[in-house]
Parts: structure tokens; sequence; C-alpha cells
């Protein structure tokens, strides 16, 4: 690996920083996702060529990789860092103002969102493909891209608009916790078939024993673990304060949930699970203490910071070099494929689950069809795995026609939510967190 070099680093951090920052400002005022702002500009530093010379490449020294042909630079895995940093803490914020009652209150409808949510996507996506190669292993891993969400993107709308509380906010988050490990099956039978030719049994039930068990043992505690911790610590502080007047506790919440967060991440990792469910639970074992604390407030300053890195990430995959005419129709098939699959099964899902009927399915469907980074991971692995043949599970020009169909879906859903959202709840939307239905 080439060495570091602190100077040229902090030039491509500053640059891509504030080209972001005043994207994000400009689309704002328009009345539009800052994000999709931020997410443009890495389109297009990814893109501007004179001649031979890359602005990406050549003027700022970050190379990109290419699936099963090279590695990127240290600068390009450095800007990895920071956009999975990014949107694990954006995950452990919406934790923060996330109660368990307010989650285990949409359950039902989560969990059939989540369910619809992928079978459809992956049923198109699988027929899509062996209608224009018949490729069964193409196929499979089309499918398996189409089945992913970046729940991440949407967090930030609903952040945004401070829409937290709302129903379809519940429902939208449960789902795409349900939704990881229903991708994570679905992508162990699909990686298991093209290593072996095999569905592992053994390895499905071992991700959804593990993956429930991390799931219910951290709502549990959260509903009654953690408040019988607090009010010992109480205790133990007035009895304190009691006997000297002058004592005052030294400990910082915010950094014990700082802590608690980077663990929790690593510890879903370690189950196969996507980092930003480990965050994610680790806010809500916090979320009943954060306004006293003021834990959301103190984190917006590390979110401002890496959160623009996140979505300039999501970007800068898009090479519209690769592209031709019969790429193009296919990836513009793709795109409407997968955006009718989650709009339509997650709709379906939130109709069907939502007994009070009080969220709309618009939203929720909607809200669940950003793809992001969770695309690009999938077909990432595909072009990895070899087959018997010695050709890849997935082709170079199918793993384009993810990337962007990844990255359209991200750009387009956050539009789309905002004014879905701002239709059911005025212009000018605000629901808190904890504001019961």
């Amino acid at each position: 690996m080439a060495e570091l070099d602190m100077g040229q680093l902090m030039i491509i951090l500053s640059l891509l920083f504030v080209l972001a920052f005043f994207a994000s400002a400009v689309f704002k005022r328009f009345g539009i996702p800052g994000l999709i702002g931020e997410i443009l500009v890495g389109v297009i530093v990814a893109n501007i060529m004179i001649g031979d010379w890359s602005l990406l490449k050549d003027g700022l020294n970050v190379i990109r990789p290419v699936p099963g042909v090279s590695d990127g630079n240290i600068n390009w895995d450095i800007l990895e860092v920071l956009a999975e940093l990014g949107v694990v803490f954006l995950l452990f914020t919406v934790g923060l103002e996330t109660k368990v009652k307010d989650l285990t209150s949409v359950g039902r409808a989560a969990m059939l969102v989540a369910i619809l949510g992928v079978v459809i996507p992956f049923i198109l996506g699988y027929a899509l493909i062996m209608v224009w190669d018949g490729n069964m292993y193409h196929a499979l891993f089309m499918g398996a891209a189409m089945v992913a969400t970046s729940v991440g993107i949407t967090a930030q709308v609903i952040k945004d608009l401070n829409l937290l509380g709302a129903t379809e906010s519940r429902i939208i988050i449960g789902a795409a916790v349900i939704d990881d490990i229903l991708g994570l099956i679905v992508l162990t039978i699909v990686a298991g078939m093209a290593n072996t030719g095999n569905i592992d049994i053994m390895s499905i039930v071992e991700i959804v024993v593990v993956s429930a068990l991390f799931v219910i043992v951290i709502i549990l505690f959260c509903a009654k673990g953690v408040p019988h911790i607090v009010r010992r610590i109480r205790g133990r502080n007035k009895e304190k304060k009691d006997k000297d007047p002058k004592w005052s506790s030294k400990t910082d919440l915010f950094a014990v949930a700082l802590i608690t967060c980077l663990l929790l991440s690593a510890l879903a990792v370690q189950m196969r699970l996507a980092m930003i469910v480990g965050a994610f639970l680790a806010g809500m074992i916090f979320a009943d203490y954060a306004h006293d604390h003021a834990l959301e407030k103190k984190m917006e300053s590390v979110t401002t910071f890496l959160l623009p890195f996140f979505f300039v990430y999501v970007g800068l995959h898009i090479d519209l070099g690769e592209f031709t005419t019969e790429l193009l129709i296919l990836a513009a098939i793709t795109i409407v494929l997968a955006m009718i699959g989650k709009y339509i099964g997650c709709g379906l899902g939130t109709m069907t689950g939502d007994k009070s009927k009080k969220s709309s399915p618009n939203i929720v469907g909607i809200g669940m069809i950003p793809r992001g980074e969770v695309g690009i991971i999938v077909a990432t692995m595909g072009v990895g795995i070899l087959l018997a043949d010695g050709s890849p599970a997935m082709s170079s020009e199918l793993f384009a026609v993810v990337v962007m169909m990844s990255v359209v879906t991200t750009l387009v859903a956050p539009f789309l939510l905002s004014g879905a959202f701002k239709k059911k709840y005025g212009k000018e939307p605000h629901f808190e967190a904890k504001t019961e239905d």
C-alpha cells in the first residue's frame, strides 16, 4: 500500500466537503433535499475528464477500485471509512430518537413491509436478467442487489423533516432492520449457490438465529435492563450528593453512548449484520435519556462533518464512460423495476400490516426505494466470485448497471419522499419522536 500523504488527504477532504456543503445549500434553497446535491457532487467529480486526464484519479489522486480487476488506493479507502462512519452515526442518532415502544408498536407492519419488499424486487431482478442474457447466476445476483435498502438515505430525509416520530418513519426504520437480516439470508443463498452450486441450510439457520437473538436481546435490555441500571446510578449519585453537596458526577453519558455505538456496530459485523443495525440498536439503548443529556444535539457536530462524505462517496461510484446504448437501456429498465418492486412490495406490506390504517403506504413504499451503497456491496461480491468456468458470478457490465441503479434510486427517493411527507403533514412538517399516535 502506498504511503499516506496527509497534506494531500487534507486537500481532498477539504475540497469534497466544501463542494458538498455548497451543493447541499443550493438544493435546500429550492426545497430539494440537500443530500441530492451531495451525491451529484460525487457523480460530477468522478466524471470530469479532459482527454486522458481525470479529476478524480489524476487531480485528487483518488483511485476508485474496479471489482475483480484492481483495488482502490489509500485515499479511496479513507473516504470509504469516513462514509461508513457517517452512516453509522446517522443511524445511531435515529436510534436515540426511537424508543422501544415506538418500534414494537409497528412490529407487524414492519415485518410484512420487509418480507414483501424483499420477495417482489428479487423476483423482478431475477426475471429481468433471465430474459436479458439467460445466465442464472447473473440473475441471482441482480435479484440480491434489488433486495437491498439503504436506510441511511431515508433516515436523513426523515430527520431533516423532524418526522422521526411519524408512524411511517417507525415502520421504515423497523423494516430496514429486518430487511438487512433478510437481505443477508438472500445473499448467503445466492453466494453459496455460485460458490458450490448448493444451498447451505446450516448457514441460513445460523444467520436467522444469531440475528434474531442479537435484536431481541438488545430490545429486552432497553426495556428491562437500562431502566434498572439508571435507577441504581441515580440512587448512588443522590446518596453521594446528600453526604457531600459539592459532589457531582463526572460521568459523561455522551462518551459512554459513543463507545456503546462503536462496540455494538463491531458486534453486528461479527454477527455478519450491517454496522448500521448495531448503531441503531445502540441509539435505542439511550433513547429514554437522550433529551435530558442533549445527546442528539451533541451528535449533530459529528454527523455534520461525516455525513457529506457518505453521500459524495455514493456518487463517486458512477462512471458514465462505461455505459453503451444497450447498457443504458438495461440500466433504465432495472431502475424502473427496482423502484416499482420496493414501492409495491413495501406499500402492500403497510396496507396489510398496519391495523390502525394511520400510515401511508405511499410514504413507506418510497422510503424503502434507495439502494445506496448496499446494492453496490452486493454487486461487488458477485464480481469477486468465480464460477466453475472461471467467469464471475456477476459480469462487469451488470456491475455497472447495479451501480447506476443504486445511485439513481438514491437520488430520486429523497425528492419523492420529501414531497410525500409534506403532502400528508404540511409544508413545514414537524412530528416529535416522543409523541404517541
